[in-house]
């Protein structure tokens, strides 16, 4: 089985983006907060980096480690605490850090299908609640978090807009966002008409440290409520000269920072091998192209990151990697391993599964230990965490902490 990815492209700080500069730079003005003094949480990280969630010049600090050192972070769909946790157990267990991501529909299933979306307050109410959840526990996972938000259309910036406010509010009580970053994808709009409301959440996340993902070309299939099953081919693959107009645009932001989800074949869910025509190869022809349109000396000045992850082959994954990917996005099949892990654990405790009281060690003992919701959730959330080391395997994140 195999599945299409998006790229995406990482810049960061205005005063980063002369042409004689590459095109990241690991501390721009904004987000310089690392000093000598500073006493390494991880010894293989730079110090700045401190277990918990990383915003600002500690999630650039990250970024660039992963491109220097050629592994990519796994970035997760969740959609509640359960899925939440099972990502920061794989992370300490592979010994890497994670991306926390939620969608609009996983903040409204957090929040409770039951409860009054009007105007999307269940989905950012569910969503800020997730992210809540994980700054109180990721420490005791011992490993960097980073929160993220998920495809954001047109329609949806109310949304957006919600989550803006959470990160204000966080950060005038707590000088950090509430979230490490959020992605618009508004991908379906004319070119220029996505970067200029790009340009303006930017500037609003700019003065909060909040790193801005946004897409370029679109992403195939169906995902979450973004459905782009029919779309005509051409669009799934990006162009080096709309990557350079929208980094142009962009870096005229004081303190941006940002990132570039780029087309190139992708298409969300998992397909059979030669029903998608995945060109990975555009992620080098853009390295090479922004080298050059930006007179610097470093062969990979861009910062890139798959969408749609789940299913790719690994030669794909490697050959991304080497193209400067520093995350991959996975939801299809983290979702299948927790179904998966459900599953295998009615399977094998079926005859304990089918009433109250009796099974095959009497007709009067009780089978409460069996049907406790918690037992398949865990069996869940274990079969999820195996399936997420298996894909930091994949990305060359085991073991990068220590």
């Amino acid at each position: 089985m195999k599945l299409a990815s998006t790229v995406l492209l990482f810049a960061a700080g205005a005063s980063a983006f002369a042409p004689s500069q590459t095109a990241f730079r690991t501390k721009s003005a904004l987000f310089s907060t690392e000093t000598a003094e500073e006493t390494k949480a991880f010894a293989k990280l730079p110090a700045s980096i401190k277990p918990g969630v990383v915003t600002g010049a500690a999630l650039v600090d990250l970024l660039t480690d992963a491109k220097t050192k050629g592994y990519a972070i796994p970035g997760v769909n969740i959609v509640g605490t359960n899925s939440i946790n099972s990502c920061m157990e794989a992370a300490a267990k592979y010994g890497g850090p994670i991306m926390v991501t939620f969608s609009k529909g996983g903040g409204q299933f957090i929040a409770g299908k039951a409860a009054d979306n009007t105007d999307d307050k269940a989905s950012i109410a569910g969503a800020i609640a997730g992210a809540l959840h994980v700054r109180q526990v990721a420490e005791l996972y011992g490993v960097p978090v980073i929160l993220h938000t998920d495809h954001c259309q047109k329609a949806w910036l109310p949304w957006m807009d919600g989550l803006v406010a959470a990160n204000q509010e966080y950060f005038e009580k707590n000088g950090e966002p509430l979230f490490s970053s959020h992605m618009l994808d508004l991908s379906e709009e004319p070119l220029e008409e996505n970067i200029a409301i790009c340009k303006e959440y930017m500037e609003k996340f700019a003065k909060m440290n909040v790193l801005l993902e946004f897409e370029l070309g679109v992403t195939g299939g169906e995902e979450d409520g973004v459905d782009n099953t029919d779309v005509d081919s051409s669009r799934l693959y990006t162009q080096p000269e709309e990557v350079m107009y929208a980094y142009e645009q962009l870096s005229q932001v004081e303190g941006a920072a940002f990132t570039c989800a780029a087309s190139f074949g992708n298409v969300h869910g998992v397909y059979a091998p030669g029903n998608v025509d995945l060109q990975p190869v555009i992620l080098h022809n853009t390295q090479a192209y922004m080298k050059e349109k930006l007179g610097c000396d470093e062969d990979k000045p861009m910062f890139f990151v798959f969408h749609g992850g789940s299913g790719s082959s690994v030669e794909d994954i490697k050959y991304a990697i080497e193209a400067g990917v520093i995350k991959m996005n996975i939801d299809t099949d983290t979702q299948w391993a927790y179904w998966d892990g459900v599953r295998a654990y009615e399977a094998e405790n079926r005859e304990y599964l089918q009433g109250q009281i009796g099974n095959p060690d009497g007709d009067d003992k009780p089978n409460k230990k069996y049907y406790d919701p918690r037992m398949m959730l865990r069996a869940g959330e274990e079969s999820m965490a195996d399936r997420l080391c298996k894909a930091a395997e994949d990305l060359n994140c085991v073991n990068v902490l220590n």
